[in-house]
C-alpha cells in the first residue's frame, strides 16, 4: 500500500500553479506551503498524501527515467479536467485522455509531464 508521494521541483511558483490546477481538478486542495514544502489532501482531510519539495541534497530536481506516478481519479470527467488543467498550467502532453488500450472498457487515462519534467498519469477504472 502506498503511504504518500513526494515530488521534487525546481521552481516553486510553476510547480504550485501546475499541481494546484491538476490535483484541484480531482478534488484535492493544497493544505499548506511552508519552508518549501506543499501538501495536498482531499477537502476536509487532514492526512496529506501528496507532497512537493525541492530535493534535500540541494541539487536540481530531475525526472527519474522509468518512474511514473499515477493519480486515481473518480471519473473520466476528472481525468479529462486534470489533463486539461495540466496543459493549461505549464505541463506537457504525454498521452491524451482515452481508453488504454483503445478498445478497453476498464482503464481510462491521460499522461502528462509537470514543469520539472516528472511524468505521471491520471486514470480511472470506469
Amino acid at each position: 500500500m502506498l503511504g504518500y508521494v513526494t515530488i521534487g521541483y525546481n521552481d516553486a511558483d510553476a510547480a504550485l500553479k501546475f499541481y494546484d490546477a491538476v490535483l484541484g481538478a480531482m478534488g484535492l486542495k493544497r493544505a499548506f506551503f511552508d519552508s518549501g514544502w506543499a501538501g495536498y489532501a482531499a477537502d476536509g482531510d487532514e492526512n496529506q498524501s501528496i507532497f512537493l519539495c525541492p530535493p534535500f541534497d540541494g541539487k536540481e530536481a530531475r525526472p527519474a527515467n522509468g518512474t511514473m506516478i499515477a493519480f486515481k481519479a473518480a471519473s473520466k470527467a476528472e481525468v479529462d479536467a486534470a489533463h486539461a488543467a495540466g496543459l493549461g498550467n505549464g505541463g506537457t502532453d504525454e498521452g491524451a485522455p482515452g481508453h488504454r488500450p483503445a478498445d478497453s472498457t476498464s482503464f481510462y487515462g491521460a499522461y502528462l509531464r509537470d514543469p520539472t519534467g516528472n511524468k505521471f498519469a491520471v486514470f480511472c477504472r470506469p
